[in-house]
């Protein structure tokens, strides 16, 4: 497997974001999702490694309030469409104008507002995202507020059971993930006319947390709905997921 390289970059507001990098091909910028990290999502179940094997070099990000990026507690650190701003900030920096963008869960949120907003890879990939995932941001969030708000009275059998204990695996920090939870944009079916590139929509064939990824595939302009298995979560761990990656970025069609 390619060695990883590790470095920083500063973003918009001068926060510190970690970016993972991993071969010498053609850049794939991948955003991981909510509580995970570059680690978790794309290097530990081989995807990263299935890219660089074909070829592809691997740029991994860490979240602003994840992983190893900054995890600023001041409010006016997570503006509306922080994250966005983060990944135009990210692709400035690397001087990237000949990319593919990946993302998972927030990361796809992310990856589609950020196109919406300027960015133009080549290729899109929208993971773990439906529909009404994009539009409904409130109420996921809200979930995700509430399970941080009762973090330590959480208990097995509690709908907030699987995102605390994800939480305690990854040691999230919860001031600055509950501020990041109330900065990230809606995205309206009428906005997505703008994402005109190639896309696949790569979803679980038990992943619905997000909504319908076949409704998504179908408003895009040019996308393509392909599925693999798994639940939200359980998607992430399934080879299925890098070799889609793969077959998708690797067609030069």
């Amino acid at each position: 497997m390619s060695e990883r390289v590790e470095q920083t970059i500063s973003s918009f507001d001068g926060t510190e974001l970690a970016v993972h990098r991993m071969g010498a091909g053609r850049p794939v910028v991948l955003l991981h999702g909510l509580f995970s990290s570059a680690e978790m999502n794309w290097v530990r179940f081989g995807h990263a490694g299935k890219l660089v094997e074909a070829g592809f070099e691997a740029i991994m990000p860490d979240l602003r309030a994840h992983g190893t990026s900054g995890k600023p507690h001041a409010p006016e650190s997570y503006p509306p469409g922080v994250l966005a701003r983060d990944a135009a900030a990210l692709v400035a920096a690397l001087d990237l104008d000949d990319y593919d963008l990946v993302g998972f869960s927030l990361g796809a949120r992310t990856s589609a507002r950020a196109v919406i907003e300027g960015l133009q890879p080549r290729r899109l990939v929208l993971a773990g995202m439906g529909l009404e995932g994009l539009a409904g941001w409130n109420r996921r969030a809200a979930y995700f507020i509430d399970a941080i708000d009762r973090f330590d009275e959480v208990k097995r059998g509690d709908p907030a059971f699987m995102p605390v204990s994800f939480m305690k695996t990854m040691k999230i920090d919860r001031v600055a993930a509950r501020l990041l939870l109330q900065a990230v944009d809606d995205t309206a079916p009428a906005e997505l006319s703008a994402i005109s590139m190639p896309t696949m929509v790569l979803c679980g064939d038990k992943d619905d947390d997000n909504g319908s990824a076949e409704r998504l595939a179908e408003t895009l302009p040019d996308a393509r709905h392909v599925e693999i298995p798994g639940t939200h979560m359980g998607s992430v761990t399934e080879g299925a997921l890098g070799d889609a990656l793969v077959r998708f970025l690797g067609n030069n069609d």
